[in-house]
C-alpha cells in the first residue's frame, strides 16, 4: 500500500498527523540543512518503529536536538548524550542517538568541503537507490536501504513519494523536486 492510500484509510486518530506530514512535507524539496538533517534523524528514529509514532514525537525531537542545529548537535557532550537517553519524549536508543550525533560531526565535514549538506546530496545526485545506500552507509551511522530510501524519497531526490493520481504529486512536481532531473 502506498503512503498515499495509507493515508486515505487511517482513522480520526492518526488521521491528522499522516495528512499534514504527507499533504505538506512529504517529497517537497527541502533546502535547508538542518531540516534535511532533522529529516535523517527522525527516518533513523524510525526504524523498527512505526512512521506514527515519530510524527507524534517529532516536536520532541525538534527540542531534545535543538532544533535539528547540525552545529550545536555535533558539539554534544557525554552530557547531551546522557539527557537524550534519558529523554522519554523522543526514542531513546543509544545506537540511535549516538548515529544523529556522529552524522552531525559529519555533516560539519560535508558543509566544509561542499559549503552545504544539501550541495552534497546535489553533488552526487543522480544516483540509483542501491548507489544512494551505498554511499550513505560508507559516509553515515545507521542507515541502511529503508532509512535512505525514504529519507530521499521524502526530501525528493528519489520518486515514489505519491501517486501520480494524488493531488499532492502535482504540488510536489511544481517545487522542481531532484528526482525529476535524473528524468530529463
Amino acid at each position: 500500500m502506498s503512503y498515499c492510500d495509507y493515508v486515505k484509510s487511517t482513522t480520526d486518530n492518526s488521521k491528522a498527523f499522516h495528512k499534514n506530514y504527507h499533504d505538506f512535507q512529504y517529497g517537497f524539496p527541502l533546502h535547508n540543512d538542518n531540516e534535511l538533517f532533522g529529516r535523517l534523524i527522525l527516518e533513523i528514529n524510525q526504524a523498527g518503529l512505526s512512521w506514527e509514532i515519530i510524527l507524534k514525537k517529532e516536536s520532541n525531537f525538534r527540542e531534545a536536538y535543538h532544533n535539528f542545529d547540525i552545529a550545536t548537535i555535533a558539539a554534544y557532550s557525554e552530557a547531551d548524550r546522557t539527557r537524550l537517553l534519558n529523554d522519554a519524549g523522543i526514542i531513546r536508543n543509544k545506537l540511535k542517538v549516538n548515529a544523529a550525533i556522529e552524522n552531525a560531526k559529519t555533516i560539519v565535514t560535508l558543509q566544509k568541503e561542499y559549503g552545504s549538506f544539501e550541495n552534497w546530496l546535489k553533488h552526487h545526485h543522480p544516483k540509483t537507490k542501491e548507489e544512494w545506500v551505498k554511499l550513505f552507509k560508507k559516509t553515515f551511522k545507521f542507515t541502511g536501504g529503508e532509512i535512505v530510501n525514504e529519507f530521499l524519497m521524502s526530501i525528493g531526490y528519489l520518486p515514489g513519494a505519491h501517486q501520480p493520481d494524488c493531488p499532492v504529486y502535482a504540488e510536489v512536481i511544481e517545487q522542481k523536486p531532484m528526482w525529476l532531473d535524473s528524468n530529463r
